[in-house]
């Protein structure tokens, strides 16, 4: 997962979903089987115990159980990465960041908004991530700038001074912002080992133009090949027409698919051949009837988009 020129191959790095059982307990199987799933559709990293995976509704024995069976079933095919920041003092986040390491990921992801408080200053927040990277030796790390608690998004200046470090390898933008984008990737292009990786889809060929290492985004767990082939034909001049239709779909049906996130997208999973359960520890609001429909009308118009741009669907 690094950095790359704008016009380098591209990585998709799916944010990953938790299968429960309908009684809520996690189901390994199922996780074992959408972890191929992505695999087969192309990702070149995992991103697990993230928000679409619940992380906030597990445990931290469950936070390092899903980890643990992550990495098993990549079985060292792709990198994986792995939230290891939960709140409270530095010092106990540092200790399972540690924790997390030890699985076998090849970086511990930094929540931006538990490091400090919404009403903190970048300052507190900058003094913070300098301790968490004392305090955990060697360990590489990452952030993510989660929505929950609260989105602290990170300047281009703060992500240069943290990767200056050498320690700092991945970065999760949810800035919806490519001016922010670039910057962040105009400040960080020197340093070769590390990746920004976007979220915002509604310009994602944008994004991937100007230098990002690749996409990480929940449309990723409705349709990964979708994605994937963004990332390999953005710049394709022979794919012009075909690389406009998947943006311009990609916008038209933002709204449904973050609609009941993910309780939607694991109900669509269940239309292509994924055995999850719509199960989830999250309130995210109810899953009526309209709402399914919107996924069904969702399913149709990406089958008519696959046969435009001529991919197939994988399947497990």
């Amino acid at each position: 997962m690094t950095t790359a020129p704008a016009s380098a191959k591209k990585g998709f790095i799916p944010v990953m979903l938790t299968p429960f059982t309908d009684t809520g307990k996690i189901d390994f199987d199922a996780l074992t089987s959408l972890t191929e799933y992505y695999l087969q559709a192309g990702a070149s990293g995992l991103f697990a115990n993230c928000l679409s995976s619940e992380m906030f509704e597990l445990d931290n024995e469950e936070r390092i159980a899903i980890i643990n069976q992550v990495v098993k079933a990549t079985n060292g095919t792709v990198p994986v990465v792995a939230t290891g920041t939960f709140g409270g003092p530095v010092e106990d986040q540092a200790n399972f960041v540690k924790e997390v390491y030890d699985t076998g990921v090849q970086a511990v992801i930094a929540i931006t908004g538990l490091l400090a408080g919404n009403d903190e200053s970048n300052a507190v927040f900058n003094q913070r991530v300098e301790q968490l990277l004392q305090l955990t030796d060697n360990v590489p790390l990452g952030f993510y700038e989660c929505p929950v608690p609260y989105k602290r998004v990170l300047s281009a200046q703060q992500l240069q001074q943290f990767v200056s470090t050498g320690r700092v390898i991945y970065h999760k933008d949810t800035s919806l912002d490519i001016a922010q984008i670039k910057a962040k990737i105009e400040v960080t292009q020197p340093f070769k080992s590390f990746g920004l990786y976007d979220a915002y889809m509604a310009h994602s060929v944008e994004s991937l133009k100007a230098g990002s290492a690749g996409l990480s985004c929940i449309q990723g767990n409705y349709f990964p090949e979708l994605i994937v082939w963004l990332c390999n034909n953005y710049n394709d001049a022979s794919l012009v027409k075909e690389v406009d239709l998947v943006q311009q779909f990609l916008v038209d049906h933002m709204d449904v698919m973050h609609d009941v996130y993910p309780t939607s997208s694991k109900y669509y999973l269940q239309m292509r051949g994924i055995h999850i359960s719509t199960f989830m520890r999250r309130d995210v609001g109810d899953f009526n009837l309209k709402k399914k429909q919107g996924i069904d009308k969702l399913y149709q118009n990406y089958e008519r988009l696959l046969q435009q741009i001529q991919i197939n669907q994988v399947s497990i």
